[in-house]
């Protein structure tokens, strides 16, 4: 098992005076960081690769999509144009040595059409990431697609969509991620939840209810990683939380108070809290 944390506790750009965040996680003790893939800069990430690579660090990338890449608008222009997004994240994440692309790759956050999601919006969606998925396996990276909430998005909202979505892509290179803050939010049992996609399972976000501290909040954390020993999950978990750094990031995530002490601190406390739960669970 490897342990991160996502590096958008502290930025949303690989910007060079942002390297130092690099060394700060090895001393902490993480085994690889997520990086943010939105300003789409491929010899910036080949960089940052050659850092990580210095340090010993794994790392995945995540993505996000605004309206201009909607995969699943009727427009074919802009279906085009997410697709081409999609792919250039994807050599962004190869460039700098992820082994995974992760985020909700499928709609722009935020829009909504007053309804879910129609058949041809479902095999708008397929066709595009069938060919990021090809696009993904040639440069050697995987597609973990993420369910969101609700209140998020309209498309592909729980495991269970997530989980025949990317059954239906069907290719080596295209599986889903669970994330436990929206897992808290939409779906009945973590058990049930995780053990449906158990085969396509490439990544994890530990998050908890309140986008804080995990293990602070309301999320069934023993059937959580009960469940992710009992399916033999033994990628990377990642600790995915927000605060009051970023204002962009901050608007989109709805965070209005101070969650917890400080950003070092919780990343200390979540890798102690990863560590421990794995501890009690996996022989080392």
């Amino acid at each position: 098992m490897k342990y991160s944390i996502n590096l958008l506790l502290w930025t949303d750009t690989l910007s060079q005076d942002k390297l130092p965040l690099l060394d700060k996680m090895k001393s902490i003790g993480f085994d690889a960081v997520e990086l943010p893939m939105f300003d789409r800069d491929v010899s910036n990430a080949a960089a940052w690769g050659t850092a990580l690579d210095n340090l010993g660090l794994a790392r995945t990338g995540t993505c996000a999509f605004g309206p201009e890449d909607h995969l699943i608008c009727d427009d074919p222009k802009v279906r085009r144009h997410a697709v081409d997004s999609i792919k250039t994240i994807l050599d962004c994440c190869a460039a700098a040595g992820c082994s995974v692309m992760a985020g909700h790759a499928t709609q722009a956050l935020g829009i909504f059409t007053g309804k879910g999601p129609s058949q041809d919006e479902w095999n708008w969606a397929l066709d595009g990431i069938r060919e990021a998925s090809e696009h993904a396996g040639k440069v050697g990276v995987k597609i973990a697609l993420e369910a969101l909430n609700r209140f998020e998005c309209y498309f592909l909202t729980c495991m269970a969509d997530a989980g025949r979505f990317a059954r239906e892509v069907n290719h080596p290179s295209c599986g889903v991620m669970y994330d436990t803050f929206h897992a808290n939010i939409e779906e009945k049992s973590a058990r049930e939840a995780i053990t449906a996609v158990k085969d396509i399972l490439f990544h994890v976000h530990i998050s908890e209810s309140d986008r804080s501290t995990p293990g602070t909040g309301m999320v069934h954390w023993d059937e959580t990683f009960d469940t992710l020993h009992e399916i033999g999950y033994d990628g990377i978990l990642c600790c995915e939380a927000f605060g009051l750094a970023l204002p962009k990031l901050t608007a989109a995530t709805k965070i209005w108070r101070r969650m917890y002490e400080s950003e070092d601190q919780l990343a200390t406390d979540v890798l102690a809290f990863m560590k421990r739960h794995v501890a009690k669970r996996y022989k080392s």
